[in-house]
C-alpha cells in the first residue's frame, strides 16, 4: 500500500514508522528539509514542499496513493489538503489530524476527509471507558459521524442481568458486536446470559445511540424486565378511556393508547451544517485558508 503522509512531525514521523514496520510505501511531505535529518527513518521516501500546493502534490504523484495522511499541526493545512487529495486526484481514503477540536465538525465528507482523528477525543474516551460503569461511552466514530463503537460496562445492579441476549429489543440501528467478560472476548449469541461486569461493545448509528443509552439505563427496568399486562404502568387511567360505573369493575385494561403515538423519528438530531465546500480548489494557499476562516473555523 501506498501512503502519502503529509506533515513530518512527532505524530506523521511514528505513524510512518509504524506503517514502514509493516511494509508499506511511505511519502512524507514537509516545508522544513531539517526534518528528514532527524527523522531517523529508514525506506521512507521524502518531497520537501507545501502540500497545499497542487503542483507540490502533482510532483509527489498523489494520485497513486492508496492513502493520504494530513498530519501536521495546522487544521487549516489538514483540510485543504485532504479536499486537492480527493477532489484534485480522486485518492481513496483521506485522514485528517484534528488539533482544535472546535473544529472537528468540518473534517468530514465536505471537505474531503474519510477519517478525522482526534485525539482529546480519543483520550476522553479512553479514560471515561476505564472509569464509567452504568453509561454508554462513544469509543470510536466510523464512516464520518455516521456511526460509532460504542461501550456499555454492566452494573451490578443492572436490570438487564440474566436477561439473554435474545430477550431484549435493541434499537433497529444498534448492534451487539462483542461481549468482553473476566478478560475475554465472547462473540454474542441470542442465548447468552448477561452478567454484572460484562463490557458490552455495540455498533450504532449516531442517532441510534440515545435510544440504546435510555434501553440501558434504570428508569428502563420495568419496561424491560416484564411486558404490560393490562392497565397502565403506576395505575393511571389514560385520558379518554371509560372507567366503569360505582361499583363496577375497575380492573380492565383500556386499550387504544399507543404510549409513543407522538414520538416522532428523529428528535432532537439537527443535521449538522454543512461546512461549505469550495467548487474548485484554487492555486492559492491563501485563498484557500481564507475560505477557511468564512466558514467559521476556528485557528
Amino acid at each position: 500500500m501506498k501512503v502519502v503522509i503529509v506533515g513530518a512531525g512527532s505524530v506523521g514521523s511514528s505513524i510512518a514508522r509504524e506503517l514502514l514496520s509493516h511494509k508499506h510505501e511511505i511519502l512524507l511531505i514537509d516545508l522544513k528539509p531539517e526534518v528528514i535529518g532527524r527523522s531517523g527513518l529508514r525506506g521512507a521516501h521524502w518531497m520537501v514542499g507545501d502540500a497545499c500546493e497542487l503542483s507540490t502534490l502533482q510532483g509527489a504523484k498523489v494520485e497513486e496513493a492508496d492513502v493520504v495522511v494530513s498530519a501536521t499541526g495546522d487544521d487549516k493545512v489538514n483540510l485543504v489538503v485532504s479536499l486537492l487529495a480527493k477532489t484534485e486526484f480522486g485518492v481513496g481514503r483521506t485522514v485528517g489530524r484534528v488539533n482544535n477540536p472546535k473544529n472537528d465538525w468540518m473534517f468530514n465528507d465536505s471537505w474531503g476527509v474519510d477519517v478525522a482523528v482526534n485525539t482529546p477525543q480519543l483520550m476522553t474516551a479512553l479514560v471515561e471507558e476505564a472509569v464509567e460503569i452504568g453509561d454508554l461511552v462513544r469509543l470510536l466514530t466510523l464512516q464520518t459521524g455516521v456511526a460509532s463503537l460504542v461501550e456499555f460496562t454492566v452494573p451490578h445492579d443492572s436490570h438487564v442481568i440474566g436477561s439473554t441476549v435474545g430477550d431484549i429489543e435493541w434499537p433497529d440501528d444498534s448492534t451487539l458486536v462483542a461481549i468482553l467478560r473476566d478478560h475475554a472476548p465472547i462473540t454474542p449469541s441470542r442465548d447468552d446470559v448477561i452478567d454484572g461486569g460484562d463490557e458490552l461493545f455495540f455498533v450504532t448509528t449516531i442517532a441510534a445511540e440515545d435510544e440504546l443509552r435510555a434501553l440501558l439505563s434504570p428508569d428502563a427496568a420495568e419496561s424491560v424486565a416484564q411486558p404490560e399486562e393490562g392497565g397502565t404502568p403506576g395505575g393511571q387511567v389514560p385520558s379518554g378511556a371509560n372507567t366503569a360505573s360505582a361499583g363496577g369493575d375497575h380492573g380492565g385494561a383500556v386499550s387504544g393508547g399507543a404510549e409513543n403515538a407522538d414520538a416522532a423519528p428523529g428528535n432532537g438530531d439537527a443535521a449538522p451544517a454543512d461546512a461549505g465546500r469550495p467548487g474548485t480548489a484554487q492555486d492559492s494557499r491563501q485563498a484557500r485558508q481564507s475560505s477557511l476562516e468564512d466558514d467559521g473555523f476556528d485557528g
